[in-house]
């Protein structure tokens, strides 16, 4: 039996209380730290003193009375919500915020499978893996446990559909092939593995060349002497790298076997930015669909070497999965982060497409979502707007922002143990933007300047650099004037350390409706599948730890 998932219902439910907190807390995570100084966001926004909510962040949990000191001294005593006086909207009770946050993230709404339960019901019988392949070997710590978690969770869910080898995985926005690669050698599943980045694709079927090679060698001497098999390896890879590619190599004494995989499979490619096909060029359309030809053909003859046939297009939830992939069958549906509006057109696709039997989807990169009620939203020149999917958000015109979606992606688990946030960083950038306001006449700019920080060996050397980035004269300031903005905030940095902390704190929450929207959708669109949310990673490792996982009938 597939484990019971929350209804329709009740995850409406769910999404109403969490669209009640965020409504009386969005304004936090939409204040943008650049704008800490020149807007006075902490007097706009909060009412106790950054040395509290810090003392509340880091405290067990605490509960203290909402209590603000009026003017003439005394302690006066307000109605609040969630930690909000309903008066000012301003925040009067840290303790307060930080309870109701737990509360409104994913494990505290309650509707989420375990991956342990939903293994345990996909597999119809004991998993038979023949000779198991470490990812490790492979791949960096992070990538490695995404595969491996993720790889399971697919070849049970290929399995239960009844799509065996001769039928397909689709991997969407495959980018360098991990997934697909392990998917196709540990599972011995089908893969095409589809990325809008040609140059993805070229890297993607020459590491899968080494990969099969490496296979084969691994396999054939999986019980042999580790140094045997080192050698042998080695002496492979070194024979298909340039000059370059052979002085990052070195001997067998001196690295493991793994980091020797992990050269051959970091083939050295830049990744190109994914274009539109609006932007292409007719020269452009032709030799990709040429390649993509070409590629099936040699698949089809067996006249290649790659573990997956990767192919060259831009999706989205209109594209034809068959003008791509002639042979195309009953098919699961994956994406191992994919960016922005990717991850929903995924879904839109699954819903849409018959031979789509399943699909196991983890997103990314919040802020490039497209949302459909924000005030200043464009037209959606990709097609249908990523947030929000399901009738139930659209019937309310809920949006998030752009900066609550960048709030998003924080990794509340990483920052909790000292990961995670520069906020020197941000304290620089926020009275960088009050000398911009004092001199230059200006509070934006289309210029980002955020990788100036890591080069600079002072704020004054930051600002001066900023301004050259900028293409503003900065010879009207003195290194003495600079140093005095320096000066004049320094003793309120704790402030902007506290208010980002407060973002952190809601990040889980706005991550969270996003994700329990498109749950909602699917279950919208057919009672009797089966749709759930999984975390089927380590937040540690991979803060975008959440799947969307669903079966149809």
């Amino acid at each position: 039996m597939i484990p019971s998932s929350v209804g329709l219902a009740e995850l409406r439910q769910r999404i109403d209380e969490l669209t009640r907190f965020l409504a009386a807390t969005l304004s936090i995570a939409n204040a943008h730290t650049v704008e800490f100084y020149t807007h006075d966001v902490w007097s706009r926004f909060v009412a106790v003193s950054p040395e509290e909510v810090l003392t509340a962040i880091g405290a067990s949990g605490h509960q203290g009375a909402p209590q603000l000191q009026n003017q003439s001294g005394s302690i006066e005593q307000r109605r609040t919500t969630f930690g909000f006086c309903q008066d000012t909207n301003r925040l009067l009770d840290a303790h307060e915020l930080l309870r109701a946050a737990k509360a409104h993230s994913l494990p505290g709404l309650g509707v989420c499978t375990s991956r342990d339960e939903l293994l345990e019901a996909l597999r119809r019988k004991p998993s038979e893996l023949g000779i198991e392949l470490e990812p490790d070997e492979f791949m960096n710590t992070k990538k490695s446990h995404e595969v491996q978690s993720m790889a399971e969770v697919v070849d049970c869910l290929a399995k239960r559909c009844g799509v065996k080898q001769e039928s397909f995985v689709i991997d969407v926005g495959s980018g360098k092939g991990y997934l697909s690669s392990f998917l196709s050698l540990q599972h011995g599943l089908r893969v095409f593995g589809i990325d809008s980045s040609s140059t993805n694709t070229h890297g993607a079927q020459e590491r899968n060349r080494k990969v099969k090679k490496f296979s084969k060698v691994y396999q054939k001497h999986r019980k042999a002497a580790k140094g045997e098999v080192e050698h042998q390896v080695v002496t492979e890879i070194k024979d298909e790298e340039d000059e370059s590619q052979k002085d990052k190599l070195q001997t067998p004494d001196s690295k493991p076997i793994e980091e020797f995989f992990l050269s051959a499979m970091s083939l050295e490619v830049m990744q190109s930015g994914r274009t539109s096909p609006s932007s292409l060029t007719d020269e452009e359309r032709q030799r990709r669909k040429r390649e993509n030809l070409e590629r099936k053909a040699l698949s089809r003859n067996g006249a290649t070497s790659a573990v997956f046939s990767p192919l060259t297009s831009y999706v989205t939830a209109e594209t034809e999965l068959r003008e791509l992939i002639d042979e195309l069958e009953d098919a699961v549906l994956v994406g191992l982060h994919t960016c922005g509006d990717l991850a929903p057109s995924t879904l839109r696709m699954f819903a849409a497409k018959a031979e789509l039997l399943a699909v196991c989807s983890v997103g990314c990169c919040y802020n490039k979502l497209s949302e459909e009620f924000e005030p200043d939203a464009q037209d959606c020149s990709r097609g249908a707007f990523g947030f929000p999917l399901s009738q139930h958000l659209r019937r309310h015109s809920w949006f998030c922002g752009r900066n609550a979606r960048m709030s998003a992606c924080l990794a509340l688990e990483r920052v909790a143990v000292g990961h995670g946030i520069q906020m020197d960083s941000l304290f620089y950038r926020a009275v960088l933007h009050v000398i911009l306001r004092d001199h230059y006449g200006t509070y934006k700019s289309e210029k980002r300047v955020g990788n100036v920080y890591s080069k600079a060996k002072s704020f004054v050397d930051y600002v001066r650099r900023a301004l050259c980035k900028l293409d503003l004269d900065d010879s009207q300031l003195s290194d003495g004037d600079i140093q005095r903005y320096h000066d004049a905030h320094v003793s309120r940095q704790p402030e902007i350390r506290a208010f980002n902390l407060l973002k952190v704190t809601l990040a889980p929450c706005i991550e969270g409706l996003i994700l329990l929207d498109r749950l909602c959708y699917l279950k919208e669109q057919d009672k009797g599948s089966f749709a759930t949310l999984v975390q089927l990673f380590d937040p540690l490792l991979s803060p975008r730890c959440y799947a969307v996982v669903a079966l149809k009938n």
